[in-house]
This record gives C-alpha cells, structure tokens and sequence, in this order.
C-alpha cells in the first residue's frame, strides 16, 4: 500500500495532492488540535475527491490524560503525547495491517535531514517527499493550496506556523505568550499542570513566571507535530 500520513497542516495536504496512486490517506486524530482542523479536513476530501481514514488512540483521550497520567510533559527524546498518541497508533495500524508500505510524508525542501532521518527510522518501508521531489518551500505549499481555493486551517490566520495542538509542549516563549493571549484557557490548565508535576514544557521556565514580552513566534523554530517528531527522536 501507498500511504499519505495527513496532519491537518497544509504541507501535508499538498504532499497527499501531489502524490500519485495513494491507496489510503490516514489522519491520526488528537482532541487538542483547534476545531477548525476537522472542517479543514473534511474540505481536503473534498479536493482530493476521496475519505480521510482517521484512526485515534483507545488509551488516551487527549494530550491533557498524556500528560497527568505520566507526570511528564517533555523530554530531550520527544514528547510522551506524542510517543502515545501518535507512534503508538501507527505501529498499531502496522501490526494490523503487515506489509512493505510506501509512506509519503510532507516534509518540504528545507527539511532534507528530517526526511533521511525518517528513511532510517523506517526502513522497513520505502519514502516518497513529494514537497521535496518538487524542491518546495512550506511558503509555495501554502500558494499550491490556495490556487484550488482550499481555506486553511485557521491557526495559520491567526499567526501561528503550523496547526499543531492547542498549547503544544513543544513550543518557545513567544508562542506560549501568544497562547496566552489568544487561548488563556489553555495557558492556564498547562501551567497548572507543570507546577503539579514539577517540569516545564520551556527549559528554565514556568508558564506562571513567563515573562509576557519574552520570545518572538515570528523567529522560533517550532515544527509541524507529525508522526515523524516521534521517530526523529526515539526511532521505530
């Protein structure tokens, strides 16, 4: 089988545009992803003409049960919600449906050393980049996605460079400020959560005592959440 990986981010979405002779597109599902991300997803069947498979962890409900339930909120090899909610459900899918896939990911030209990190993670299975292949930018993907009058997910709108999940654990000081701002719910239940367990998702720093003019999302470097953060770091 020819398999499309889709994050509900727009880089994704082209490499599943672009790909050829993709036999099933899988989405794996977090509760913590902004609700615009469903309606963006279902729009992207639209395009594409064909359904989403979506699969989702049976033991975890969310990011939030991740993290209270491991007393971790990140470490220097990934983060557990991912690990769980992510890596977990792949290899699930693996287990129940054996065989030597072909895998397209949606990394785009400047991510060359993530997608030879993911071909050694995964050799079992063989790689297609289409982004990559078509040496594309994450800017040119956005503009690949508008000619077709796709609307994005709103996160993009809203600032932020990718449609990761709400209060990412692994975001900088300027995108927790911006979290601040625009989702103080979710500011406030993640710092909650790190004085309970002892650890921040910020090393040296507790959202409660985040200065509000610290860090800059413009300048940050924060990836898109994949399945692939998982295997970079912890491997197959």
């Amino acid at each position: 089988m020819k398999v499309c990986w889709f994050s509900t981010g727009i880089s994704s979405f082209v490499a599943c545009y672009l790909a050829k002779d993709v036999d099933e597109i899988i989405y794996t599902r977090v509760a913590n992803q902004h609700p615009d991300s469903e309606r963006f997803l279902h729009d992207c069947e639209k395009l594409l003409g064909r359904k989403i498979t979506i699969i989702q962890s049976e033991d975890y409900k969310d990011v939030d049960e991740v993290i209270e339930r491991t007393r971790c909120i990140n470490t220097p090899y990934g983060a557990p919600c991912t690990e769980r909610l992510k890596k977990r459900v792949r290899m699930k899918w693996e287990r129940e449906h054996p065989d030597h896939h072909t895998y397209v990911w949606g990394f785009d030209v400047t991510e060359k050393d993530r997608a030879e990190s993911i071909e050694k993670a995964l050799s079992d299975y063989d790689h297609e980049f289409p982004l990559i292949e078509n040496n594309l930018t994450k800017e040119e993907a956005h503009g690949i996605a508008y000619k077709p009058g796709l609307k994005r997910p709103i996160l993009y709108d809203m600032g932020y460079k990718n449609n990761n999940c709400l209060g990412c654990v692994k975001g900088g000081m300027g995108y927790w400020n911006k979290i601040r701002r625009d989702f103080p719910d979710v500011f406030a239940r993640r710092a909650k959560q790190e004085r309970e367990i002892g650890h921040s998702c910020i090393n040296g720093v507790f959202l409660d005592e985040l200065d509000p003019d610290r860090g800059n999302i413009n300048t940050e470097v924060m990836e898109d959440c994949t399945i692939a953060c998982q295997l970079l770091t912890w491997g197959k």
